[in-house]
Order: structure tokens, then C-alpha cells, then sequence
């Protein structure tokens, strides 16, 4: 006997947002503090299974911050980041593909696995994925300075095209890509990019209804120390608003500039989801409140979860 009078309501809830994302590309980003931890990784898998389940096609990028920097100081090996980005020098850059492309990339596969989803582990110089070429030395200006300082970022590599064949080739077979974030030149060169900046490029190239960026904190804040002071609903001139005056700074900064990349490149929404908060982000996706921020191109009166 149903033990209350509509038992079924919250199917009949989340059915109209099945309805609305069904064989849409959501792109996922997960980042590598959440992907050290099994019973965060395990969570992750567990809710991208299920949008699989519900006919919404993922795409899976991860980082691999904090492990590279492990196996960094583990090799004596200096970690340097300016402006939240890594200088990638050649030992570096080894160490990155250890990580990112070796034991990060295989773990996350086998829970994705686990939960039931059939992904393919791919890294941006499979099949000429993401073609780049290395970053030249630019200015860069930190919070709280008013001059800007010459930076080489060594062998890290500035997106120029993305080649979604690979993957569109995999997802018509009904499998879910796992993108590592290197990156390939024309002459066979590989490069560190920034794997938020790789979620953004791969969702513009697939015209992605969604890009989620699964994080350590609940969203996007007002106060940094302020876990309370989420911002629900966020537009472009909110983010360069908080950028200018120092609320997003750090790691946060390169997320900012991929944001501006996915929604000036036709991505229609992008989202900042608790990576530790149980469920999280199927709340984003399934409920109209939401649990994180999400970040339109322009101003519109709609909550975080809002469909659409």
C-alpha cells in the first residue's frame, strides 16, 4: 500500500526535465580534488550514470590538479601557478601525463564502469581531439597588483580547434568519452591545457546544452569564506563584476574565463555544482531551485535548476 497519497510524484517532477534534456549533450567537468577521493569519485559516477540512464548524453572532462602536484613534490619537482594556471615545464609535463592520462584517468574509467556507464578514456591528442599550440609569453596582471609581470607558462598549449569526430563516433555507438586535458600540435608535440578550459571548448564544439563544473565548494560566492553566501543566478556582467573586484581570483579565475568562452560560443548554460554536497548535482539538473550557481549569457529571471 502507498505509504502517502502520491508516492510517485517526485518521477512525475523530475519526467519533465527528462523530457527536456533527453539526447542533449551535458558536458561534466570534474576536478581533481574530487577525483582523489574514491567516495567523492564513486558519488560523481554514480549521478552521471544516471543521466546516461535518462538519455541525456554526457561528456566527462577531469583535471588533476592536486595529484600532479603530489607526484610534483614526491619528483622534487618545483609547482608554480600563476593566475590559478599551471607553468608546465618538460619534467612537468611528464608528470602530468602520468597523471592525467595514467592512474587519475584509469580510476575514474573503472567507476564509471561500476555505475553502469559504457566510457572510453580519451585525452585531447587522440585522433587530433584538441589541437593546440604552445602559449606564448603574455602579460599577467594578479589580484591586487596594478602592474603585470611577463609570464612563460612552458609547455602548456592555447586551444585552435577542436575535432569532435572522435567523439561523436564514440557516442554514436552509445558510449560516454572521458577527456584527460592534453593537448596535441601539428608537429606532434603534446601540451598541458587547463581542463576547464578544454569542458568549455568541447561544449561549444558540441553545442552543449550544459556545462557543469563539480567543485569543492557550493557554487559560486559571494564571500569565499562564506560557504552561505551562494549566488543562485549569475549573468556575464555579474562574473567580470567579480572578477574585477577580487571575489573570483586563484583557481577560479581560469573557470571564469571558460564560462565567458561557453556561453559567448552558444553553450546555453553553465553551471558551478557542490562536487562534495550528496547529489548535488542532480539537484542542479532535476529540481527548479538548484543547489549551485548557474551562469547565463544575459540577465533572466529564472533559479538556479530552472529548465532550460
Amino acid at each position: 500500500m502507498p505509504l502517502s497519497p502520491d508516492p510517485y510524484a517526485a518521477l512525475r517532477h523530475a519526467a519533465r526535465y527528462v523530457q527536456q534534456f533527453r539526447r542533449k549533450t551535458f558536458v561534466v567537468k570534474l576536478g581533481g580534488a574530487m577525483l582523489s577521493e574514491p567516495k567523492l569519485r564513486r558519488s560523481a559516477c554514480e549521478q552521471i550514470a544516471l543521466l546516461w540512464t535518462f538519455s541525456i548524453r554526457p561528456i566527462v572532462v577531469h583535471g588533476g590538479g592536486p595529484e600532479l602536484d603530489t607526484l610534483c613534490d614526491a619528483l622534487h619537482l618545483p609547482v608554480e601557478k600563476v593566475a590559478g594556471r599551471r607553468v608546465t615545464s618538460a619534467p612537468v609535463l611528464d608528470a602530468a601525463k602520468m597523471v592525467l592520462a595514467g592512474k587519475l584517468h584509469t580510476d575514474l574509467l573503472a567507476d564509471l564502469q561500476a555505475a553502469g556507464v559504457p566510457a572510453v578514456g580519451l585525452s585531447g591528442v587522440d585522433a587530433g581531439l584538441i589541437k593546440a599550440r604552445k602559449r606564448p609569453p603574455v602579460m599577467v596582471t594578479e589580484p591586487g597588483s596594478t602592474e603585470g609581470k611577463l609570464v612563460d607558462y612552458g609547455l602548456v598549449g592555447d586551444i585552435e580547434s577542436v575535432d569532435t569526430r572522435v567523439v561523436e563516433h564514440l557516442r554514436s555507438a552509445d558510449y560516454v568519452p572521458v577527456v584527460a586535458p592534453l593537448s596535441g600540435g601539428v608537429d606532434g608535440a603534446v601540451y598541458n591545457t587547463n581542463a576547464d578550459t578544454v569542458a568549455a571548448a568541447l561544449a561549444v564544439a558540441l553545442s552543449a546544452e550544459k556545462l557543469f563544473f563539480l567543485v569543492q565548494v557550493p557554487g559560486l560566492l559571494k564571500d569565499v569564506n562564506d560557504p552561505t553566501s551562494l549566488v543562485t543566478l549569475a549573468n556575464l556582467t555579474d562574473l567580470a563584476t567579480m572578477e574585477n573586484t577580487g571575489v573570483i581570483s586563484g583557481g577560479m579565475r581560469p573557470k571564469a574565463h571558460a564560462i565567458r568562452h561557453a556561453l559567448v560560443g552558444g553553450v546555453g548554460s553553465v553551471h558551478l555544482v557542490s562536487g562534495v554536497a550528496p547529489n548535488a548535482l542532480l539537484e542542479e539538473v532535476f529540481t527548479n531551485e538548484g543547489s549551485g550557481t548557474m551562469v547565463v549569457r544575459e540577465a533572466a529571471p529564472k533559479p538556479s535548476g530552472a529548465v532550460g
